[in-house]
């Protein structure tokens, strides 16, 4: 990943750049900014030229040694941190037999997770495309309803890694992805780490939510705010990196609104925004016709489909919400309604019942689910009343 490989974002990168060749970079900094904007794709570019033995005055070589291992993600002073859940063959073994699995298997019988036991599956995955969501990642390691964490024992390997002196580059790099999902204790030697790191360390954070990340490790990073993407430049990519048709690209960007992830979805046919739009529009029909039965099964199923899929759904609901809201205000015609096909067609006919009256009620009441969710709660409890309360707010 360089960052000729990523659309727009010229005086982000050019900033990147210059801080490099003024010898003026900050061991701590924190990468942050709206849904898809592409933070991840650029603190891997910057750590690539950083790391790059020939870098040129807008991008790293391509073909020295270091960039051909960053192509694949091994090179040795790089290293990651990012959500993780148990491996299944550890979540299933009953207590009683773990101290015996452990000594059968040579493991250390801290059974939480480290990202290492994942760090295939990651650069596999990442390697492939740098624009994704947590709810990905996630099931490309099968998480099921498991909540991708940063746990207490990543810390030691945090430690223990930026302890080792630096094999080939000036610089040791460590890019934490989401340090919000980080374990209090871990987020605590962090801090320590970053308030007196060690020699030629480079703490890359890629936030997605920085007001849940410590306020003692933010006012310690210097914050690279990233903006979303420009409608031109999704458009450029669409056409030159997937083979779309300009108009269609050109459609696609509009709706995406900045988002490069929704973008792709889109352009890709994923099925997890039509999966979202068809329980949207479960939950708001069933609502409306007061079928009780219907909503309980309704609970029950989306109750069922894992917790990060859960979270994505009510934070698709409310900006479906939102758009619906722009549709009855009228600002269609404005340019402020930013819709696919298929939800298009189904907003046309639904808006109307998304208004004034009731949008604050409805959004706080899927606010509050996502935060239950969060919290662990009870998914069946949760959804149910849920659906409940919209039944007595959509009228």
């Amino acid at each position: 990943m360089n960052f000729a490989s990523i659309p727009g974002h010229k005086e982000t990168k050019s900033q990147l750049i210059r801080s490099v060749a003024g010898q003026r970079v900050s061991h701590a900094q924190l990468f942050t900014g709206p849904a898809g904007c592409g933070s991840l794709a650029l603190a891997l570019a910057f750590a690539r030229y950083v790391s790059c033995e020939n870098r040129t005055g807008s991008d790293s070589c391509g073909i020295c040694k270091s960039c051909v291992k960053y192509d694949k993600m091994i090179h040795p002073d790089l290293h990651f941190v990012f959500p993780v859940v148990k491996k299944k063959k550890d979540a299933d073994i009953p207590e009683r037999n773990k101290s015996y699995y452990y000594a059968q298997q040579g493991a250390r019988k801290d059974t939480e997770p480290v990202s290492d036991s994942y760090l295939e599956e990651w650069r596999e995955f990442t390697g492939k495309n740098p624009f994704f969501t947590l709810t990905k990642w996630l099931d490309t390691i099968e998480a099921g309803n498991s909540q991708g964490l940063i746990y207490s024992s990543e810390a030691g390997e945090i430690i223990r890694k930026l302890s080792l002196k630096t094999f080939e580059s000036d610089y040791k790099i460590m890019i934490i992805w989401l340090p919000e999902k980080m374990h209090n204790t871990a987020a605590n030697k962090l801090l320590k780490m970053i308030e007196e790191p060690p020699e030629k360390t480079l703490f890359l954070l890629v936030s997605e939510e920085p007001d849940k990340i410590l306020p003692t490790i933010i006012s310690r990073c210097q914050l690279v705010r990233i903006p979303g993407f420009a409608g031109s430049d999704i458009s450029k990519y669409l056409v030159s990196m997937r083979g779309a048709e300009e108009k269609r690209a050109s459609e696609i960007a509009h709706v995406a609104n900045g988002n490069i992830i929704k973008a792709l979805e889109l352009i890709d046919n994923e099925d997890s925004s039509l999966f979202n739009l068809d329980n949207f529009r479960k939950l708001m029909r069933f609502a409306w016709k007061r079928d009780i039965i219907s909503v309980i099964s309704w609970s029950e199923e989306i109750s069922a489909i894992g917790r990060e899929a859960q979270k994505s759904f009510i934070l698709y609901s409310l900006r479906l919400m939102r758009e619906n809201l722009m549709l009855t205000l009228g600002q269609m015609k404005n340019g402020l309604v930013f819709l696919s096909g298929e939800e298009a067609a189904f907003s046309g006919n639904f808006h109307p019942f998304i208004k004034k009256e009731n949008i604050y009620s409805l959004t706080s009441e899927f606010s509050l689910a996502h935060s239950h969710i969060e919290a662990n709660g009870n998914p069946k409890i949760i959804f149910l009343d849920l659906a409940l309360r919209v039944t007595r707010l959509i009228r």
